[in-house]
């Protein structure tokens, strides 16, 4: 359902998905690449007049303007700025719905799902929702370790303690936004995600990222089905409550290709199954190299999101293969805690001793826990103008000073290898065909 061709024998050329710019690649003459990039999607032609019908026509659902009738006040949540989300185009018919059935504007809460990163302000925050919306509305940044920001709502089933955004829990009328992509533990982002982690604080975040979730066979790209994490998220958005649900699909372009509106889980389901059709990449055999991204701006401004790209592409790289990464990283590895934790790691098999030690936790440690999952039967390869060779000779990583180089040489050495290349990283699903087909 994708594209999965040789490079153009006459153009062999590729741009790879780098920071706000690209990477320009030639490959090799005698190189035996294959690309996998998601199938082209055509962008709707009017995605607000389409957003607008959708809330009007959901799925499974009231329309939202009649959900809002009654109610006194409304929290929408949205994705941070790590995510793509066109928030100028998704919010505008949402608001205006929520309004016209009369809740007024000083009672509609803008709630940022940061999960547990970092705010969004000022310029940043402009660019998130729109200067229009950043001026006019009540625009609030979860905050997940500040105590009096989140409330204890009981424990799911399995006894994972929750605790939720106290904005959304005082809202009698709940909107999730967000858009669908490939989500290396979720399956796919969007729906319940928006809520865990999205809103939650960091004591369930523990539970929730901990050691055993993170290494279950079922949380990976693409899988709704036996998936813990997408199971944990689907209970606790029954237990704390949400009324309506907006998410989009997007395009290689960042341009709405879908609407997906109303009931949280059937709608998001609906937008999953539409989003596989695009996403899905196959190759017929493991392949000796795989050259990825962190998907370009945004989520390539640091080393923690860019693993993402990594953990796209291991599927399909053989034990002992290669995975070579672009990520601008401007914001270099990610937060304080999860590079301390990479420097702190000796070796693979240091890191494992460390994350098993009984009581030991430490604030993101699930992504690293990815990264050197990979790392336990292949290499990584990193090319980034955000962090040093030094940095990445610490985090165990190979430090690259230029991607076409690295890709030659490498074809020199190894003239029969097999390469895939995919140019928009962690947006894509590669799988090998015969797991497909299971």
């Amino acid at each position: 359902m994708t594209e999965q061709s040789s490079a153009d024998s006459r153009n062999r050329t590729v741009h790879l998905a780098y920071g706000k710019t690209g990477l320009e690649l030639r490959l090799p003459d005698r190189a035996n690449v294959q690309i996998l990039r998601s199938r082209p999607c055509v962008a709707l032609p009017d995605p607000m007049a389409a957003i607008r019908t959708a809330i009007e026509k959901p799925v499974a659902s009231k329309p939202l303007a009649e959900l809002a009738r009654g109610r006194s006040k409304a929290c929408v949540v949205i994705s941070d700025i790590t995510r793509p989300v066109p928030n100028a185009i998704v919010l505008p018919p949402i608001l205006a719905a929520i309004e016209s059935a009369g809740i007024p504007r000083d009672r509609i809460v803008i709630l940022i799902a940061t999960g547990i990163h970092r705010p969004n302000l000022g310029a940043e925050l402009v660019e998130l929702v729109g200067s229009h919306i950043a001026s006019t509305y009540c625009c609030i940044n979860h905050m997940s370790r500040d105590e009096n920001e989140v409330r204890f709502v009981g424990k799911t089933a399995a006894g994972i303690p929750l605790y939720v955004n106290r904005h959304y829990l005082d809202a009698d009328l709940k909107v999730l936004t967000g858009f669908i992509e490939p989500h290396l533990w979720a399956g796919y982002s969007g729906g319940r995600k928006a809520i865990l982690p999205g809103i939650t604080g960091l004591e369930t975040m523990k539970y929730m990222h901990g050691y055993d979730m993170i290494a279950h066979p079922g949380t990976r790209y693409g899988n709704l089905k036996d998936n813990p994490f997408h199971d944990a998220g689907l209970e606790v958005a029954a237990h704390v409550g949400a009324d309506f649900l907006v998410n989009v699909t997007l395009n290689e372009s960042k341009q709405i290709t879908g609407v997906f509106a109303g009931h949280y889980n059937q709608a998001h389901i609906e937008g999953a199954r539409f989003c596989e059709q695009w996403v899905m990449a196959d190759v017929a055999e493991p392949v000796d190299l795989a050259v990825t991204c962190g998907g370009g701006y945004p989520l390539d401004k640091t080393l923690y999101q860019s693993v993402k790209g990594m953990s796209g592409a291991a599927p399909v790289v053989k034990p002992g293969g290669t995975i070579l990464v672009a990520s601008r990283c401007d914001e270099q590895a990610g937060s304080p805690e999860f590079t301390r934790l990479l420097e702190r790691a000796r070796s693979v098999e240091h890191f494992f001793q460390l994350i098993r030690t009984p009581g030991f936790f430490e604030i993101d440690q699930w992504i690293a826990q990815e990264m050197y999952q990979i790392l336990t039967e292949r290499k990584i390869a990193y090319y980034s103008e955000g962090l040093t060779a030094d940095q990445l000779r610490r985090y165990l990583l190979e430090p690259v000073a230029d991607v076409q180089d690295y890709i030659e040489r490498f074809v020199s050495r190894n003239p029969s290898a097999r390469i895939a290349i995919i140019p928009e990283g962690p947006y894509v699903i590669a799988r090998l065909a015969e797991k497909a087909a299971a």
